[in-house]
């Protein structure tokens, strides 16, 4: 309804909702809302308050009208602030519409792009890119020990949203201060050396079915395979039989018939998205439906527990720590939080390993003779009838390792990372720039790993090569290997990187060992590392399609 048609006793009533707009900014800037709940219940009602208090006749029209210049005043009013000179994030760079709202963050995490589209935000504007109306990118490796080292900052508002209001259980990934160091205690033990020999029978029948599976598809005549979709069966299954004592039979099945799969990756993406704006995570759980993906993917944790504890499997498995069989804690953990931290594990073990052995596989078929070198390697390591799944001979596999680093630095596992919080009280200096309190800060591993400052010549190709030169061989060659964090950093890194080194170290030494592999006849390969997605963790977006001849 156009202003001018309004009687004059109701235009009156448009300073006084331009005015109290202002004032809800004021007092929400000043007492940000953890929760949207009532904050949207007082938007909503204050300009029908406002109608009611005045002695204007009351018409749906007016309350629309009042309503409408409201809301757009108070979103300008936010809108203005955050881009002005005034925001405490002003001197950082970035977007404007970044600058505005943490919508986009949401939709460029559902496009999968969001590793792709911050390495371009800092190819424009550098180091430090504002991200968000409170959240500072930063790719420089004086941030790293600063953010995420000893004494650096806590996790922040981002992990919160990843917790279900309506539970007291936290997984590994969202528990802060003392309450992690107790349980990282928990899963230090798990993932200990001593531990690590125990699940390697674990891995070596896992592995030996694998290549029993693909020796089957190769003796079939089978033209192409899907080594991506083979790799997410092998580590699914792999860690499931870690947290929850098995049962899931993605190589036996060929494929993922229950729906597993789907349910985590939907259920992450969606988890990973409402994590940019964390207000709305209480009020959606009051919507029915909206959050269907997070309570299937409780729901089928709590399943994988009820089974594994019907099953009185006395193998010790990462059940078995986490559960404290062994009763070296005060305080036995609850099932509920064995069963996060269970859930936990098989979407940051089996996403994360799959992905990393894909793109192994995608690098190696794309640089030919690397992967003849590489073979040969393997070979002389393990001549024929020795045991390929003798991890003492590890050490040996210097080519070997080198890719596996290489791929790690060009498609890192958690590409983007979560963002910590600068604490309340005063801002600090991160590598030389003052960031105020309460600003979230992220240091995404994709655009670190493929900064020209950090990795010279060539940091988007890939050159395994520079591993074992160490960077000094040549003039100008940079290797630093500071800048380097597939698996984070500090205290709250990836506890199970010792797990996924062995892990990848033995399956895919082999995999060369038994197969000559080459990308599929008429298969676009080009492309495919683009099709790779982020969503906290990554996922593979299309199939990697290869030719097995058994050697």
């Amino acid at each position: 309804m156009p202003l001018h048609s309004l009687a004059p006793s109701e235009t009156n009533l448009i300073p006084a909702a331009v005015l109290l707009a202002l004032i809800n900014h004021l007092y929400f800037h000043r007492f940000e809302p953890k929760s949207a709940n009532r904050p949207l219940l007082a938007l909503a009602i204050q300009p029908l308050l406002l109608l009611v208090a005045s002695s204007v006749p009351r018409s749906f029209v007016t309350l629309l009208t009042i309503s409408t210049v409201f809301i757009v005043t108070l979103c300008g009013s936010i809108a203005l602030y955050r881009i002005s000179p005034w925001h405490p994030l002003a001197h950082i760079p970035g977007p404007t519409i970044y600058k505005i709202t943490k919508l986009c963050g949401v939709w460029v995490t559902l496009s999968g792009n969001q590793h792709r589209v911050i390495k371009a935000l800092h190819d424009r504007y550098g180091p430090f890119v504002r991200t968000g109306p409170n959240d500072v990118s930063i790719v420089h490796v004086e941030a790293i020990k600063t953010v995420l080292g000893t004494g650096g900052f806590p996790k922040g508002q981002y992990y919160e949203a990843r917790t279900d209001p309506t539970l007291s259980t936290r997984n590994l990934l969202t528990m802060k201060g003392e309450a992690h160091a107790n349980r990282r205690r928990i899963w230090n033990r798990g993932m200990s050396s001593e531990s690590l020999g125990d699940y390697e029978t674990i891995l070596a029948r896992r592995i030996a079915q694998l290549m029993e599976r693909l020796e089957g598809l190769s003796a079939s005549g089978a033209d192409a395979v899907d080594i991506a979709a083979w790799f997410s069966f092998f580590s699914f299954d792999f860690m499931g039989d870690m947290a929850f004592g098995g049962g899931f039979e993605m190589l036996r099945d060929g494929g993922d018939k229950n729906g597993l799969w789907a349910i985590l990756e939907q259920g992450t993406r969606n988890v990973t998205a409402v994590s940019h704006i964390p207000w709305i995570v209480s009020t959606l759980y009051l919507i029915p439906g909206a959050t269907r993906g997070i309570k299937t993917l409780r729901s089928f944790g709590a399943a994988c527990a009820r089974k594994r504890i019907a099953s009185g499997s006395t193998v010790r498995d990462l059940w078995y720590h986490l559960t404290d069989e062994a009763g070296m804690e005060k305080t036995q953990p609850t099932v509920g939080e064995v069963v996060a931290d269970g859930v936990l594990a098989i979407i940051a073990g089996s996403d994360t390993t799959s992905v990393a052995l894909s793109s192994f596989v995608f690098f190696l078929l794309s640089n030919l003779d690397i992967y003849r070198r590489v073979q040969a390697e393997v070979d002389a390591v393990y001549p024929h009838g020795e045991s390929l799944l003798d991890t003492s001979k590890h050490a040996e596999l210097h080519i070997l390792t080198a890719c596996l680093n290489e791929t790690l630095r060009l498609s890192p596992p958690v590409p983007t990372n979560g963002p910590r919080q600068v604490p309340c009280g005063e801002g600090r200096l991160v590598a030389g720039c003052f960031i105020p309190e309460h600003t979230q800060i992220y240091i995404p591993p994709y655009a670190l790993h493929r900064s020209a400052a950090h990795f010279y010549p060539a940091p988007e190709a890939f050159d395994p090569d520079r591993w074992l030169r160490g960077g000094a061989s040549r003039p100008g060659d940079v290797l630093n290997t500071a800048a380097f964090i597939p698996f984070s950093y500090g205290a709250a890194n990836c506890v199970g990187k010792a797990l996924a080194w062995r892990e990848m170290l033995m399956l895919t030494s082999t995999l060369l060992h038994t197969f000559e592999v080459r990308f599929a006849a008429g298969f676009e390969a080009a492309g495919w590392a683009e099709q790779l997605h982020d969503a906290f963790v990554t996922s593979v977006g299309a199939p990697l399609m290869v030719e097995l001849k058994r050697r």
